[in-house]
């Protein structure tokens, strides 16, 4: 029998019974669509995290005080040494010390009351300098100006301020330029506003006030080591390019090392952390989640390949007749195989593509709720799910497709 004449009878064979039909495919079609949706949503999720890595910069190395305790585990941090201070920060701007290192932009965070007329909010201050702007690749001000060299030196009262906190504090005026708030009692003037950035490695920063690092140190908080210097939180690192990060990041290690008198035998007290590495770590673990997802929702294929090796049987039963008398007329074991296996993988495949529509629409309404993350269909994904809707219809068809195959022609023609 010509393929043809059997997708034709397995056709036929369905359009008699179409709600039974459609039952049978509900299965494959919801199998396929939550994997399609899942699988297109764990990509753009992944492709945006991505995106927001590389805004920042693949060459950028982030050093915080503290060390990796391995029999705690990888994430457990303890901030015993010395610290961070401004020496520090003097020592790897040092071009002959750290010839791979292009800028180095020091911070000093923490939390304080931040208020405007009769509104008063805790928020995160970070104090910096004008060069965090450059090495924060995805920091842009949208407002206004940021803190330049003269803020720096003159340890001024300005702030620039995130699009949350000017939300929170203005929300009747979008343009505070000129404004004066005050944190933890302390008047500061408001120069400008930040762009939006969302989440990153360290947290938000659209609901932080920016402010001179000079300032922070000398007025808000209490930076002042027992040796006098200043202490900083944090030191963003940008190497030259990219091909240098490595290589900076050893130079910094040496530069700390001598500078905090660590022995050879001892551990750091300090971390450099590569930005390409968080990027590589973060893009694995997302891989991973989508397979994840896309694995548990294979489930309901599964399922739906069971619902249609049970109507295949019921089908074999009803139509008993009807193979006996194929058979007396001539239609050899494999036309009858041929028959059942086509009607099944067209059941399959017809769910499969149901499923293939279901599945674009939920990425939609995935990119819908959420405008940031776009999901997107791909032909990988479309060409996958038909072609494992088709396997599982082929695989589930099979018992099916050989029973009614082996029947005797004569018991069948009696079959009542």
């Amino acid at each position: 029998m010509k393929l043809t004449e059997s997708i034709r009878i397995a056709l036929r064979a369905l359009l008699a019974n179409k709600l039974r039909a459609a039952l049978t495919m509900l299965g494959i079609i919801i199998g396929v669509g939550a994997v399609i949706t899942l699988m297109s949503a764990g990509a753009a999720v992944e492709a945006y995290v991505t995106d927001q890595f590389r805004a920042i910069g693949s060459n950028l190395l982030y050093v915080a005080s503290g060390n990796f305790q391995s029999n705690r585990g990888p994430t457990s941090t303890t901030s015993g040494g010395r610290g961070l201070t401004n020496g520090d920060v003097d020592a790897l701007r040092d071009p002959l010390l750290a010839p791979s290192i292009a800028r180095i932009a020091p911070e000093l965070s923490g939390g304080a009351t931040v208020s405007f007329a009769r509104e008063s909010l805790l928020f995160s201050v970070s104090g910096v300098t004008p060069d965090y702007i450059v090495v924060r690749g995805n920091a842009e001000v949208d407002l206004g100006r940021f803190i330049d060299e003269s803020d720096q030196v003159a340890a001024s009262r300005v702030a620039v301020l995130g699009p949350d906190v000017v939300e929170d504090l203005f929300p009747e005026n979008a343009v505070p330029i000129g404004e004066t708030i005050r944190l933890n009692d302390i008047a500061f003037r408001v120069i400008g506003v930040m762009k939006p950035q969302g989440g990153s490695g360290f947290g938000s920063e659209d609901n932080v006030v920016f402010i001179p690092l000079s300032t922070a140190q000398g007025r808000l908080f209490s930076a002042r080591t027992s040796g006098g210097d200043y202490r900083v939180s944090l030191i963003y690192a940008q190497a030259l390019v990219e091909e240098q990060t490595d290589t900076g990041a050893d130079q910094i290690r040496q530069i700390l090392r001598q500078r905090h008198d660590i022995q050879p035998d001892e551990d750091d007290d300090f971390v450099v952390i590569n930005q390409a590495d968080i990027l590589t770590s973060a893009s694995s673990v997302l891989a991973a989640l989508t397979v994840f997802l896309g694995a548990i929702a294979a489930i309901s294929l599964l399922v739906g390949g069971i619902g249609i090796m049970n109507i295949m049987l019921v089908s074999v039963t009803e139509r008993t007749r009807e193979i006996g008398l194929r058979k007396a007329v001539g239609a050899r074991r494999r036309d009858i195989l041929s028959q059942f296996l086509v009607e099944s993988v067209v059941l399959a495949v017809i769910g499969g593509g149901l499923g293939v529509a279901l599945g674009a629409a939920g990425s939609g309404v995935i990119g819908v709720i959420e405008p940031a993350i776009k999901p997107t269909v791909s032909f990988n994904a479309i060409a996958l799910a038909t072609g494992f809707s088709a396997a599982v219809g082929l695989f589930f068809g099979i018992y099916p497709a050989t029973r009614a195959a082996a029947l005797d022609p004569i018991d069948a023609l009696r079959y009542e």
